[in-house]
């Protein structure tokens, strides 16, 4: 029996048009390579019409048994990265920025009248290798810690080596100008 549907190969898979590819010895090969049967305007097909992809998927839903499984494995399709290693000239753009914050924000009491709302992105590694994802995190500056080398924006606090950037809501706010 000859299917153009797929590649047999004598020892390796067989390869179906979708790209899946199937062991020869598969029980019901058969019946897969003979595909979706097709009802072109007969009796069949006006009284049992092809239920769209949404609405089918929404029907078979409550049966995942595994629930949160599908969470779970999109959550590994995270790419990580290896950390950036700055340049003396940004690594001096973002002490001076850091030197800023920490004048207008010298104690929690500042931090909460002056509220400074700013961007920070950096580097928040992943396990064991060295790698890991650059996050962006915005929010009110409640301290700049030169003694514990941190930076603390709303509720997270990141380390000064881990910063990539570090940019203000009101631009003014890093011009040369406010040099320290």
């Amino acid at each position: 029996m000859e299917h153009k549907a797929a590649v047999y190969g004598e020892t390796g898979p067989v390869i179906l048009p979708s790209g899946r590819a199937v062991s020869p010895q598969f029980p019901y090969l058969q019946v897969l390579l003979l595909g979706r049967p097709r009802h072109d305007r007969d009796e069949f097909s006006f009284r049992h019409p092809q239920m769209e992809r949404g609405k089918r998927a929404k029907l078979f839903a409550p049966f995942d048994a595994l629930d949160g499984f599908g969470d779970s494995i999109e959550s590994k399709n995270i790419r990580y990265v290896a950390p950036v290693d700055l340049g003396e000239e940004e690594k001096a753009e973002l002490n001076r920025r850091l030197v800023i914050l920490r004048r207008l924000v010298p104690n929690g009491r500042a931090a909460r009248k002056r509220r400074i709302q700013v961007t920070a992105r950096y580097f928040a590694p992943h396990g064991e290798g060295g790698m890991g994802q650059y996050v962006s995190c915005q929010g009110a500056v409640r301290r700049v810690s030169a003694e514990k080398q941190t930076l603390t924006v709303g509720d997270t606090v990141i380390p000064f080596d881990k910063l990539l950037s570090l940019t203000a809501q009101e631009e003014a706010l890093f011009a040369p100008e406010n040099q320290p």
